[in-house]
């Protein structure tokens, strides 16, 4: 998992949000293994180092039933381009098809178009008229306080 968080951080920076992983190792190995782990990892593996990772876990559409979420998909800067983040979505559909989901989901940020164009030469849709809704922690405290 130090490897895997490594390569968090790294898309963090990607995306311009360097201070904004608050997950910790200690997390992830938390919270990825046990009895009900909260996330399954793919990682590809280069000379005994993890340079790619894919982070999923289930759930569930209303329209559709069962899906899984895509959280990241990362290789790392080094590794671009040999093919590491084919095999692992590759890795994630495959899994996906023998759980029998309906359907497999992730974001993409708007301005990688280089992720953009990698998905949707794979047969993924870019619904580009939907915008991503969330509560951070703290939205969840004030949401919370002003109940």
């Amino acid at each position: 998992m130090p490897q895997v968080h490594h390569l968090i951080n790294e898309l963090a920076v990607f995306e311009n949000e360097p201070r904004a992983v608050e997950v910790t190792v200690e997390d992830l190995q938390n919270d990825g293994f046990g009895e009900h782990p909260a996330f399954q990892c793919f990682v590809a593996e280069v000379n005994s180092k993890i340079e790619g990772i894919a982070l999923i876990y289930n759930r569930y559409s209303s329209w559709k039933g069962k899906i899984i979420h895509l959280e990241d998909l990362i290789v790392s800067k080094s590794m671009r381009g040999f093919g590491l983040g084919t095999a692992l979505l590759n890795q994630v559909v495959k899994h996906g098809h023998q759980l029998g989901v309906k359907r497999i989901n992730w974001e993409v940020i708007d301005w990688n178009e280089k992720a953009i164009n990698f998905y949707e030469k794979k047969g993924a849709k870019v619904l580009r008229d939907w915008d991503v809704v969330w509560l951070d922690e703290t939205g969840i405290n004030n949401y919370v306080a002003n109940l």
